[in-house]
């Protein structure tokens, strides 16, 4: 990964997440920060990363996300679409927060979260601030439910900086 674009990454903090222990231990990194800084790039690595290691890894821009689980909810294949998004050692959810989404695709992220906890890690990228994660939400139930899932045992990449 080249580090030499200043975005405000410690380079000892990316040497911890490159070694893929807190994908063992089950838990989750949030990447946050304006458009062009390489939050995408930079959990794509890590899941590049992680297959090398051979961890099972799935990716999915979030909107797709949504719009995939929405036609397996009418076919009938939604359950086991939930299964392998359960099942994966890193689940990377790109680009969370630049549209509004309904409250069932908050329902279904809520409910891939509590299959996942404790049995594998996520990685969240985000133009949105984690502090603005709950009035993106909406519902203060649904938000309060996804947050503490998502970001107690969260390391976090606030990315900074000019455009790369």
């Amino acid at each position: 990964m080249d580090m030499r674009s200043p975005r405000g990454i410690d380079k000892a903090v990316m040497e911890h997440l490159t070694d893929g222990g807190w994908i063992n231990r089950r838990e989750n990194l949030l990447t946050t920060g304006p458009t062009g800084l390489g939050k995408s790039s930079i959990a794509c690595a890590l899941g590049h990363n992680a297959c090398r290691d051979d961890r099972r890894v799935m990716y999915h821009r979030v909107l797709r996300l949504f719009h995939a689980l929405a036609i397996a909810r009418g076919d009938g294949r939604h359950a086991r679409v939930l299964k392998s998004i359960e099942l994966t050692d890193l689940l990377i959810l790109d680009d969370w927060g630049l549209s509004v989404i309904t409250t069932t695709d908050h329902r279904d992220l809520l409910e891939i979260l509590e299959d996942r906890q404790g049995r594998g890690a996520t990685i969240v990228t985000s133009q949105l601030p984690v502090d603005q994660w709950h009035e993106a939400i909406g519902d203060p139930t649904l938000a309060d439910a996804i947050h503490d899932r998502l970001v107690h045992n969260a390391h976090r990449l606030n990315l900074t900086g000019d455009s790369v």
